[in-house]
């Protein structure tokens, strides 16, 4: 019903390009690709650090997508955080198989540590110790809460795209993003008032 020539597939919202995917619709699949791997890779590079990493992870996802299009549910939220989703997942994923191999830790804390700075400058030494600190602080929080805050902070999703990742009412990630903020900003003013 939607067939026709490409111009007519670029004007098709991303829901209805699934169900043509779920039917093996390789020209659908490729207008949902030339929407979403810009930031899925971007997300990756985040938190893989390394370009040729981050395009395996890419690639591996929307692979993913193409075998599993069918299962794409529009009433648990957008193309893009299924697509982001399934790209933070993986690129943890390939970062603690990465970390193994090597014999290195496997816990969240420094892993963007493992990728060295251009630079050893003074900046990158306060940026990373200001890392630290945040992360000490956010592992401080309940679970739920920290959950809530990585996703926005450090996976870059909306509001709406965590409800639908989490299967959480809107009104839920909110506040739980709204608790966790206060216990955060507490916890660093505590830090900070005992250092000064």
């Amino acid at each position: 019903m939607f067939r026709g020539t490409g111009g007519r597939y670029v004007s098709l919202a991303d829901e209805d390009l699934m169900e043509l995917v779920a039917a093996g619709d390789a020209r659908a699949f490729e207008v949902v690709f030339d929407r979403h791997s810009g930031p899925a890779f971007s997300l990756a590079f985040r938190i893989c650090g390394r370009r040729a990493v981050a395009e395996d992870v890419v690639q591996e996802a929307f692979l993913s997508l193409w075998r599993a299009g069918g299962r794409y549910d529009r009433t648990r939220g957008s193309v893009r955080s299924w697509v982001l989703g399934s790209v933070h997942n993986r690129a943890i994923d390939m970062l603690r198989r990465n970390a193994l191999r090597e014999g290195q830790s496997v816990s969240d804390e420094g892993l963007a540590d493992r990728f060295a700075a251009g630079e050893r400058t003074d900046v990158e030494v306060e940026r990373r110790e200001r890392s630290r600190v945040m992360r000490r602080a956010l592992e401080m929080l309940p679970a739920d809460q920290r959950q809530v805050i990585e996703l926005a902070y450090f996976g870059g999703f909306t509001h709406t795209e965590i409800a639908a990742l989490l299967k959480l009412p809107q009104g839920t990630v909110k506040g739980r993003m709204r608790l966790g903020l206060a216990k955060l900003r507490s916890t660093l003013d505590d830090q900070a008032g005992a250092l000064a």
